[in-house]
């Protein structure tokens, strides 16, 4: 019998966290997308101004799948929301119940913070991803695009003129 433990990571998993999000990106057929580092995380998950916490799934004490996630708010709600930014469970291992045990630490997380919602975003492609969501309730939201600046769009609208 597997011993699954869910659990908030601490600066030693940073190693951990990387090698999952690297696995991840190859996952999402964009490996060479990753440009996240060891210090760079550990900056941003356990530094002066944290921007996201992690759980991580472990089965018989081994890494198998991992949570990120931050919070954003609801102007409707007048509440925080909890974004899930990545889950991710290794291939090898998944069908064992590890993503939704993943998952269910979250709503409780969500539920004990006061979240109003959850929501995630999907690749259109992922069809596995997606009917698994549906099993467990979740609605996608169809009539929403997510739109996205990156580094060189965020510099070049920073420094543009209002007047303009």
């Amino acid at each position: 019998m597997t011993e699954l433990e869910i659990r908030t990571t601490t600066e030693a998993d940073v190693p951990v966290i990387l090698s999952l999000i690297r696995e991840l990106a190859e996952y999402e057929r964009a490996p060479d997308a990753v440009v996240a580092t060891d210090s760079g995380l550990r900056e941003v998950l356990f530094g002066a101004k944290r921007s996201a916490e992690v759980l991580l799934a472990l089965a018989d004490g081994e890494p198998v799948g991992f949570a990120v996630y931050f919070y954003n708010f609801s102007t409707w709600l007048g509440r925080p929301g909890l974004y899930l930014e990545d889950l991710f469970v290794r291939p090898a291992v998944r069908g064992k119940g590890y993503g939704r045990a993943l998952l269910e630490r979250l709503a409780q997380i969500a539920k004990e913070r006061g979240c109003g919602r959850m929501e995630w975003a999907v690749l259109d492609w992922n069809e596995p991803a997606i009917q698994f969501y549906r099993k467990l309730g979740a609605d996608p939201l169809n009539e929403w695009t997510v739109f996205r600046l990156t580094a060189d769009g965020i510099a070049k609208l920073a420094s543009s003129s209002a007047a303009q």
